[in-house]
């Protein structure tokens, strides 16, 4: 009888192991204080948002979410708290392991990624990025308090003119990564076709060949087919 039980219960692991591992993605997650919430691991297709795998908080802030994934792509970790708030993390996922930790109440804010290669290059894009921003806000500061009076619209064209330089430069040195095309089709969109065009050839052929690098080149055709008529 303890045989049969033992072979059961063997049975019962291999399958559960197998079930576990038929994943080639794992969302591993903590968030500070939260003891009760659903927490959602999603994708955006076309215009809709499409949940992968969720699973509700009961007093455990750890849990882990499971995908399949055939190329690394932007993933969105989303928690809901009923609060009708939005509390969202995007990052660039890839098979293996991503580790994402935050805090309950300042949940999209403080989330610290750890996963991909891809999610290292985004992050190193979105801090200068961000260096950029707090620029533009001091120089902001800086012309109402020496009375400049540079127009509001003005000030906003000269940072968005500094975010599409770098930008466009970022995706050209970032030529062997998923994220140059994903920048150009999302941080860029309305820059002109030749820029587009520029950072698509720069691409190696793997990258032109990934989701975002066909979406790119969709974008670029349906661009310059409409612009020529």
């Amino acid at each position: 009888m303890k045989y049969i039980l033992g072979v059961i219960l063997l049975s019962f692991l291999m399958v559960s192991c197998a079930k576990e591992e038929q994943h080639n993605f794992k969302l591993k997650g903590y968030v500070k204080g939260l003891k009760k919430g659903t927490v959602y691991l999603q994708k955006q297709q076309d215009s809709l948002i499409i949940t992968l795998d969720s699973l509700e908080i009961k007093g455990e802030p750890n849990f882990e979410l499971h995908t399949d994934l055939e190329e690394p792509e932007i993933l969105i970790l989303t928690l809901d708290k009923n609060d009708d708030r939005e509390n969202w993390v995007s990052f660039f996922a890839d098979t293996g392991v991503t580790e994402i930790k935050s805090t309950r109440k300042l949940f999209s804010f403080n989330a610290k990624i750890k996963g991909s290669k891809q999610q290292v290059v985004l992050e190193e894009y979105l801090s200068t990025l961000l260096k950029l921003n707090n620029r533009n806000l001091d120089l902001m500061q800086s012309d109402f308090e020496t009375k400049t009076n540079t127009p509001f619209d003005q000030q906003q064209l000269n940072f968005m003119k500094r975010k599409y330089t770098y930008t466009i430069s970022f995706a050209l040195h970032h030529a062997n990564s998923e994220v140059a095309p994903y920048l150009a089709l999302y941080e860029v969109p309305n820059t002109t076709v030749r820029y587009l065009d520029t950072i698509y050839n720069t691409l190696t052929p793997p990258i032109k060949e990934s989701k975002y690098g066909k979406l790119l080149k969709e974008t670029i055709d349906l661009r310059t087919s409409s612009e020529s008529n």
